[in-house]
């Protein structure tokens, strides 16, 4: 592996992550503060992040494959489950345990996704576990524990709704982490994330239209905070996310995406003025060993 092509693969995951951690806070503030229903944000972001993403790659890159990836059944179907069962399902899954409980709580139980995905692949036999591995997934286990409860059970106080989006939301992830490197390799990222965007916000439509929302009602900030959540926290944290594959492996694509639950928690304690206890900021030492960790290694092969 390239070790210029490894370098962009971790900028990538780590940049993307970020502000897609950043992106939930947001998100948890105009649901808290400004009435927004969840069914109608994941709509119109999917929406209109989709579209940009395309609009890219049409002036920057090769804009034939655009629409080639509908012209062969196989990969047009591809899309449409990824679409569905990945792109959909991540978003709507997390949006939702956001609005049940924070965007802390959230994204913490989405990474549970690093586990599944090695517990899948040691299934499949397409990997084994290595010492490495054993570490890296009990330091991000470890610190979205202690992040998650500040050291103690007792002191969970989620709403079970919390919780199970919050672990769909993992599964999602683990599935969009996976399913993606198929079609990488046939199509550009832009490509694929642009039209699984519109896929799933021209499904969710006819649940909540975008157009069904009392515009005048939300003031200026709100608007930003909209603007934010759909160019930074979605478009640029998706294309860069799923850009990184091509670069690192799904397990080390999805263990460096531990960054997110750290970027929600610290927007949710400095910005949102909600407490952090010693044992989580213990878990936030935690996670960031784990992620020098990984930055260290060697990328695996590809397993299609």
């Amino acid at each position: 592996m390239n070790k210029q092509n490894r370098s962009k693969g971790l900028f990538l995951v780590i940049t993307g992550a970020t502000l897609w951690g950043i992106g939930g806070t947001v998100a948890q503030k105009l649901f808290q503060d400004y009435g927004v229903m969840v069914d109608w944000l994941v709509t119109i972001r999917l929406l209109i992040a989709g579209i940009l993403l395309l609009a890219v790659q049409y002036f920057t890159k090769d804009r034939k494959q655009i629409f080639a990836v509908w012209r062969d059944k196989r990969t047009a179907l591809q899309l449409i489950i990824f679409g569905l069962f990945g792109m959909l399902a991540v978003q709507y899954t997390y949006m939702a345990s956001i609005d049940h409980g924070n965007a802390a709580v959230a994204t913490l139980l989405q990474y549970q996704a690093p586990v599944m995905i090695i517990i899948y692949l040691v299934l499949r036999k397409q990997t084994i576990l290595s010492g490495k591995d054993y570490i890296t997934v009990f330091l991000a286990l470890g610190g979205c524990f202690l992040l998650l409860t500040n050291g103690s059970i007792s002191e969970l106080s989620v709403p079970a709704s919390a919780v199970i989006w919050g672990l769909l939301s993992g599964l999602a992830l683990a599935f969009y982490t996976l399913y993606a490197v198929q079609l990488l390799a046939q199509f550009d990222s832009l490509v694929i994330v642009g039209w699984a965007m519109i896929i799933g916000s021209f499904t969710l439509s006819f649940v909540h239209p975008p157009w069904e929302m009392d515009f005048a009602s939300l003031p200026l900030e709100g608007y930003v905070y909209l603007a934010f959540v759909i160019i930074f926290g979605t478009m640029i944290a998706f294309w860069f996310y799923i850009d990184s594959l091509q670069s690192l492996s799904p397990k080390e694509t999805s263990l460096m995406g531990s960054l997110e639950p750290l970027a929600a928690v610290l927007t949710t304690v400095f910005w949102l003025q909600e407490p952090f206890g010693s044992f989580q900021w213990l878990g936030t030492a935690c996670i960031i060993g784990m992620i020098l960790l990984m930055s260290s290694g060697e990328k695996e092969p590809l397993k299609n």
